[in-house]
């Protein structure tokens, strides 16, 4: 009988720290490194020199930066839009004290993954992380529903209220079914995937699978830019419920 080979272990999830506060760094550098699926390969105190180690000669190779916001030299969105501009960049997982940051929602705009509260226990950060490294996002509909309220509107004040903010949505729209479109609007309503499934009458794994499209088809990177994109286009709109 041919012996079972023993299990490769997964290697562990590289994380990149970037924090303009040294003891914030190292908070939670000593939670992630006692950790062992994770391991920090590397820190910056704003965002220029974040982009300088992950983007320069001789980069360093990580899969997930945790990204501050409010910098010197150059700001958490900035450096996230710069950074997700390469190929092959990692995820950025957001770090924000306030859960109603407009930098936040400017950031998941510039393609972050999601964004976490400083204050999160342990449990939560290290769940986090995993969610953004696997492709996840870690903002939860009803959490992302809300930045956009609030936002949204300071963003476009200009815009007539029957006219979509951001250029032709048809034609951002059009490789979308009607019912891809259904799914959209859901989303950018805040619906999980079971009220989604329940709402059409769908089994859930349908509905992920409309979702799969949807991303797909538009060239979206998780369910937070399916909800911005949802808003930006007049789809759903501040209000609607």
């Amino acid at each position: 009988m041919t012996p079972t080979p023993p299990e490769v272990p997964e290697p562990p999830v590289r994380l990149f720290l970037v924090d303009d506060q040294e003891l914030v760094r190292a908070g939670f550098a000593m939670v992630l490194d006692a950790t062992p699926d994770m391991q920090v390969v590397g820190q910056a105190a704003d965002g220029r020199a974040a982009l300088d180690a992950l983007t320069g000669p001789g980069r360093v190779a990580a899969d997930v930066v945790l990204m501050d916001i409010q910098m010197p030299r150059l700001n958490g969105v900035e450096a996230t839009r710069a950074l997700l501009a390469e190929p092959g960049a990692p995820r950025v997982l957001v770090l924000t004290t306030f859960d109603l940051d407009e930098f936040a929602f400017a950031a998941l705009q510039a393609g972050a993954s999601g964004f976490l509260l400083k204050d999160a226990g342990p449990r939560d950060l290290l769940a986090a992380i995993r969610a953004v490294h696997r492709g996840d996002s870690v903002v939860a509909p009803s959490t992302t529903r809300r930045l956009i309220d609030t936002f949204v509107a300071r963003e476009q004040p200009g815009t007539a209220a029957d006219e979509p903010p951001y250029g032709d949505a048809g034609a951002r729209l059009s490789p979308l079914t009607d019912r891809e479109r259904e799914v959209l609007v859901a989303v950018g309503r805040g619906l999980t995937n079971a009220e989604i499934a329940a709402s059409f009458f769908l089994a859930e794994a349908t509905v992920k699978t409309h979702i799969g499209a949807i991303l797909r088809k538009l060239d979206l990177r998780d369910r937070v830019q399916m909800v911005v994109l949802a808003y930006e286009t007049g789809l759903v709109r501040v209000g609607d419920e």
